[in-house]
């Protein structure tokens, strides 16, 4: 049954084309609305908003994600949605951290830059810390207030942080100065930015990139068991990583290493909230605590958009001709609630059959950090359901205005 289409988006059937404000409260609160449409619609759009064909069918999302036709570099020097060819001097900060992140760049350098980071990033260095996520996420708790708490910045934000910190050898308690860092870059990727977010950006940049270069210099001295020394220390054919490359791996590694995690933690006590009864029966044991967490991941995840640029003319679905250097848009969550790739795609199920998910992406490209958001998540879940089983809503929870990264303003509870 096609759904109905919500008042606030403008479709046409035959051009495919889409009109819809990402900063409408309607859509940014509850997107799934106008996916569910869209889905009956065309999985496909030009969306007018943003200049770019997107994608939001799982399958298409899926494949374009692993397509090495498209990447994350722009080839052409075209100006697009981000301000990629134009005139970006007074960027030169944030640019240079980019210039050198893996998450910018295509093989063959993203391999080898991928190759020594994930040396002192595998699972089995990720899973001995699941005691210190244990204990870090029963310390969070006991400082609640006996009444009632906003588990954002109580709990969701200061423990992915303070992992990430500890993970990479540098102070904890500059963990509120690491986050407000990471906030004022991440908001270039939102739609509508303006110069002042740019020049903030670029500040956050440089005082990051300059507090980082300081710890690598201490520890290029006296080296430890820390992820900064592994990285300085990791080689492949006699290659290592340069300053600069250290510098935006580093920073790559603490901005991810939080922020789709903070999101992904308070979207979750919400939809595990929203099912009423006792939240300890979806972690009644690992298994269950591990299909929970991927049920979370697929049902409301933190990152809906995906933006990649054709390297070569491509047609990118049936009558979609893309061009060298023009973006395209891969829509995670709403690939997430394809109603051909799961049964019931609105249903909270963790124990479905179909259980999978692109929110952590695909392809060359596939979060370097999953491993470590898995465990963070699956860790700090069980413990605060364990712990406050009774754990309600103080009041219903708002998203914020940032289309990109999904997440919620304040996550009120009560004890």
């Amino acid at each position: 049954m096609t759904e109905l289409k919500p008042s606030y988006l403008a479709f046409d059937p035959a051009t495919r084309r889409l009109r819809l404000d990402p900063h409408e409260p309607a859509f940014f609160q509850n997107p799934y609305e106008a996916y569910a449409f869209l889905h009956g619609a065309s999985n496909a759009f030009f969306w007018e908003e943003f200049g770019f064909w997107c994608f939001g069918g799982f399958d298409d999302v899926n494949r374009l994600l692993r397509d090495r036709r498209f990447g994350r570099q722009n080839p052409a020097g075209i100006p697009d949605s981000r301000g990629i060819g134009q005139d970006r001097t007074h960027l030169s900060a944030f640019d240079g951290i980019e210039a050198n992140s893996m998450l910018e760049l295509e093989p063959p350098v993203h391999t080898r830059l991928r190759t020594l980071v994930n040396r002192a990033f595998v699972s089995r260095q990720v899973e001995r810390l699941r005691p210190r996520v244990e204990a870090l996420a029963n310390e969070l708790i006991d400082r609640f207030e006996p009444g009632g708490v906003d588990l954002l910045p109580a709990f969701a934000a200061p423990l992915p942080i303070t992992i990430i910190a500890e993970m990479l050898g540098v102070p904890v308690d500059m963990g509120p100065q690491l986050l407000d860092w990471s906030h004022r870059m991440v908001a270039m990727y939102m739609h509508g930015r303006t110069r002042e977010t740019e020049d903030t950006a670029n500040r956050a940049a440089r005082d990051f990139s300059d507090f980082l270069r300081g710890y690598v210099a201490e520890r290029r001295k006296r080296p430890g068991e820390d992820l900064l020394s592994l990285l300085i220390a990791a080689q492949e054919d006699g290659q290592k990583l340069s300053e600069d490359e250290l510098v935006s791996s580093a920073i790559l590694l603490l901005n991810a290493g939080h922020e789709a995690t903070v999101h992904q933690t308070g979207n979750a006590v919400r939809s595990i909230l929203a099912q009423g009864g006792d939240p300890r029966r979806f972690f009644a044991s690992p298994e269950a605590t591990a299909a929970t967490v991927e049920e979370c991941l697929r049902f409301d995840a933190p990152l809906h958009m995906f933006t990649r640029y054709a390297y070569q003319e491509v047609e990118a679905g049936p009558g979609i001709i893309v061009q060298p250097g023009e973006t395209i848009g891969l829509l995670l969550g709403m690939a997430n609630r394809d109603p051909t790739a799961f049964a019931e795609p609105l249903a909270f199920r963790p124990d479905r059959a179909d259980q999978k998910n692109v929110s952590f992406g695909a392809g060359i490209h596939f979060c370097i950090g999953a491993p470590l958001a898995r465990l963070e998540l699956q860790v700090s879940l069980k413990t605060l359901f364990d712990r406050l089983p009774q754990l309600h809503l103080a009041e219903q929870p708002r998203f914020r205005d940032t289309y990109h990264f999904h997440g919620l303003e304040t996550l009120a509870v009560r004890i």
